[in-house]
């Protein structure tokens, strides 16, 4: 997630100095709407992709969360009375960071939901193309959130399986099959389509929630009570 950041640190200062000039109506909007077109970009991509295509996208998803983000505290700020701002500060860092908790949350949930309805068919067919179809109803029956940590610890559970399984069911299986269950690749390689589809599911989520978000982002009011108290305090001034 390196260069998310680095794209993200890039961008803010930038977009910052850029909507004290222009506004932040133009860049909050355009920022969100990377964000989501970055979304898509991942969704593209298959469970064995090259990291330098992975760093690129979520670069530039960080240069659009960077464009987006000062803008649109900005605006925050200045769409409220300057003695209710640090009011506001408050309200928008508790929604932020609650949002922030909330959005992983969701992100398992949607993975976890769709895995439970993929997974044990595509674990079952693996097993019989391995040559043990006996272990089919077994493998097809592994906990989804045991599977998912097993694949990002690096552990391929099924030699622990088959340790707990009778002899009389184990010694029906032929040594080719044992290899290629127990060995380090199988495991990852079958699971990583349906974690994938999983994956593309949440991102296409993502994308909708930045493009919606981008549409509420450009119908936005132009004129702020920032705007209309220095407005009235140059007439008081003046008077």
């Amino acid at each position: 997630m390196i260069p998310m950041m680095i794209g993200f640190v890039v961008m803010g200062p930038i977009s910052g100095a850029l909507s004290d000039k222009y506004g932040t109506r133009t860049l909050a909007t355009v920022g969100l709407g990377i964000v989501g077109a970055a979304f898509v970009a991942l969704s593209t991509l298959s469970y064995n992709f090259s990291y330098p295509e992975f760093a690129a996208i979520i670069f530039i998803m960080g240069l659009g969360s960077g464009m987006f983000g000062a803008p649109n505290t900005t605006a925050i700020m200045n769409s409220v009375p300057r003695r209710q701002r640090g009011s506001a500060s408050g309200m928008r860092t508790t929604l932020q960071n609650s949002a922030q908790t909330a959005s992983l949350a969701l992100f398992f949930t949607i993975i976890i939901g769709v895995l439970a309805a993929t997974l044990p068919t595509a674990l079952s067919n693996a097993v019989t193309d391995a040559g043990a179809p006996q272990l089919a109803p077994i493998m097809s029956k592994i906990p989804v959130t045991s599977a998912l940590f097993s694949a990002f610890l690096g552990y391929n559970p099924v030699g622990a399986i088959l340790s707990a399984l009778p002899h009389q069911l184990t010694a029906s299986l032929s040594p080719s099959a044992v290899a290629t269950l127990t060995s380090k690749q199988w495991f990852p390689e079958t699971i990583a389509p349906s974690f994938m589809g999983a994956l593309r599911v949440s991102f296409y989520i993502g994308a909708v929630m930045a493009f919606l978000g981008a549409i509420v982002s450009a119908l936005r009011g132009e004129r702020t009570i920032a705007e209309e108290e220095t407005k009235v305090s140059s007439t008081v001034k003046k008077v």
